[in-house]
């Protein structure tokens, strides 16, 4: 009896240790299995940083936003050829191959147009140009077919304050421009060419009259007629700016009337507001 008890003894021992191993065991496995998850839920968390790499195309935006803005200054009414509004004096753009512009009418048309083409035709233009008498009436008088001043050019930079300036100053060819705000061909160091600085004006210096050089009142396309022309750069041959070639207004005689671009013409003229009632 004693001797079973104690086999009896020892097997409930080994079954409880053998239950011990097998909860130790089990309890083992779910703690790693556990661990496993656990790296598994945390990797999948991680992922969240592809999604924070979103950052990178908002970056992207901001530069394109910045590229947009930059165009803004593409768009400058000086290279679209739109004058200042102050200007009131230009040099014509468009030629003439004669002498001939239709008398003073035609050429304050003419002026007109151009003057309408850029956005200013509000304002009556006027060509300055003088004119031999006619029916008995007086010469007429470049210098009184325009306002009293200040003259500004087509970049709203001023050329005189008032008639006696502008008549006392030279040529220039960084004022003198067309109503587009393009200087005119010349000799200034770079012109393109052909050379067409010599302006039509039939005037002598101080704004009067040349009597016979104005093409028969700008009416004559004839070889043995001429006129008066002036530098609008006030640059002669090798830029030289002595007188006369410095005379915006009377630097020299025209070949003939038939033909404007021999010595440098183009049959430009130049044009300014004037008052309503002026010759």
């Amino acid at each position: 009896m004693h001797v079973g008890g104690d086999i009896q003894q020892r097997n409930r021992v080994t079954l409880s240790v053998a239950i011990a191993v097998m909860a130790f065991a089990m309890g083992c496995g779910e703690d790693e299995g556990n661990a496993t998850g656990g790296s598994g839920t945390g990797g999948t968390g991680g992922s969240g940083a592809t999604g924070g790499s979103g950052g990178e195309g908002g970056t992207g935006a901001a530069g394109t936003g910045g590229s947009a803005g930059s165009g803004g200054s593409a768009g400058s009414s000086g290279d679209a050829g739109i004058p200042d509004p102050m200007m009131n004096f230009f040099v014509t753009s468009d030629t003439s191959k004669t002498g001939n512009l239709g008398g003073l009418a035609g050429a304050d048309a003419r002026c007109q147009r151009l003057a309408v083409a850029v956005g200013l035709g509000d304002r009556t233009w006027r060509a300055y140009l003088s004119a031999e008498a006619t029916d008995g009436g007086p010469p007429i008088y470049a210098r009184n077919r325009i306002g009293t001043g200040p003259y500004y050019n087509a970049k709203g930079v001023m050329l005189a304050a008032d008639t006696g300036a502008l008549h006392a100053r030279s040529g220039d060819a960084e004022l003198f421009l067309d109503e587009k705000g393009q200087k005119i061909n010349g000799q200034w160091a770079g012109s393109p060419t052909p050379n067409e600085h010599d302006i039509l004006t039939g005037s002598m210096g101080d704004g009067s009259l040349l009597p016979g050089l104005t093409c028969d009142s700008w009416t004559s396309e004839a070889a043995t007629s001429k006129a008066q022309t002036g530098h609008s750069d006030g640059l002669g041959p090798s830029m030289n700016p002595a007188p006369p070639y410095n005379s915006w207004n009377s630097s020299h005689e025209s070949a003939g009337c038939n033909d404007t671009a021999p010595r440098g013409g183009a049959g430009k003229i130049y044009c300014s507001v004037g008052p309503i009632n002026s010759p």
